[in-house]
């Protein structure tokens, strides 16, 4: 069996030639759990963060023995769980770059046959769909006449962020991407009212214009402080602000800067923090109502795919880069 492991201890940004395909053990099927043969596996940028033991402190992978962490579907091939049978799709959020994965009880759930499209179980119905519905759904409570903002706007959680808002009943809902491809993306698979590229000179000012003259009521972030407090400045009084990913800290030297208390006392805004782990007892109540917007078209996604895992890594960098368009998955042909 095939696995990808890190060919040594990462003290940077994590670059394709970070990590080896190695040989290792069929793994043994745990008592009430499966063993899954991967199809595909969600590559993720606060892995990054993870890989250097910064992330929710957990501790990194050993170079040259653990596979590296990611979440994944396939096909249980042996099975010591209660009802489940060889065949059954599962998804685990606890998977790893393999050909093959143990799985414990209680680490992984049955997708429901039928549920096309499998590779969307680790994107738009995966941990980046739950994310982006919990923190527009349940957090922000996103309604009628709402203005959105979210920044990293093509990527998995902030496409499926403006969607989701749209479908909520928003009254404009605006996008900031990285270049004119995500910007395309943003507009016109995923339906926005506008998307700024914030790669472009003057964007600030075309962000002012994007908006229309209605102020945000609702910011999701994910990028930075930064670009958070940029957002605050532009926020309506009263406006609501998902904190959700800071990917431009991920693997900086120093801790970011603070937002700005009086900016915040000014705007008399609405702080969430969002940390997806807390909504994972949701996840059937993010499903029923999400997975029918994927089937009927209702909610679009797109996918950025590397083939087998030797190609992993250099997805990976790309990903780390933000070169990637759409989610980012392995699929194990």
């Amino acid at each position: 069996m095939k696995q990808v492991v890190l060919a040594h201890a990462l003290t940077a940004r994590p670059v394709a030639t970070d990590f080896q395909l190695v040989e290792a053990p069929e793994p043994a099927c745990p008592a009430g759990g499966v063993v899954v043969a991967v199809r595909h596996i969600s590559l993720d940028p606060y892995v990054g963060s993870r890989l250097r033991g910064r992330h929710m402190g957990e501790a990194p992978p050993v170079p040259g023995r653990d596979t590296i962490p990611g979440a994944v579907v396939g096909t249980v091939v042996e099975s010591r769980a209660a009802g489940i049978a060889t065949g059954a799709l599962v998804h685990a959020m606890e998977g790893g770059w393999a050909e093959r994965v143990a799985l414990p009880a209680g680490h992984f759930r049955v997708i429901a046959p039928g549920a096309e499209p499998l590779s969307a179980h680790v994107g738009v119905l995966g941990m980046p769909g739950l994310t982006a519905w919990a923190g527009i759904v349940q957090l922000a409570r996103v309604g009628p006449g709402d203005v959105v903002l979210v920044d990293a706007a093509a990527g998995p959680v902030g496409g499926t962020v403006g969607q989701i808002a749209r479908l909520k009943g928003a009254a404009r809902v605006v996008g900031i991407a990285g270049g004119p491809e995500k910007c395309a993306l943003v507009t016109g698979r995923y339906g926005f009212d506008a998307c700024v590229d914030y790669k472009a000179e003057g964007w600030q000012a075309a962000l002012d214009a994007a908006l229309a003259g209605s102020p945000p009521t609702v910011h999701f972030e994910n990028v930075s402080t930064a670009m958070a407090t940029l957002a605050l400045t532009r926020l309506a009084p009263y406006g609501r602000m998902v904190l959700c990913g800071l990917v431009d800290q991920y693997h900086a030297d120093a801790p970011p800067p603070g937002l700005p208390a009086g900016l915040i006392v000014g705007k008399r805004a609405q702080l969430s923090g969002l940390v997806v782990y807390d909504f994972y007892d949701r996840w059937d109540a993010f499903l029923a109502e999400v997975q029918p917007l994927v089937a009927s078209g209702q909610l679009a996604f797109a996918e950025d795919v590397a083939h087998g895992l030797a190609e992993a890594p250099a997805l990976f960098e790309r990903l780390m880069e933000g070169r990637h368009v759409g989610k980012a998955l392995v699929t194990l042909d």
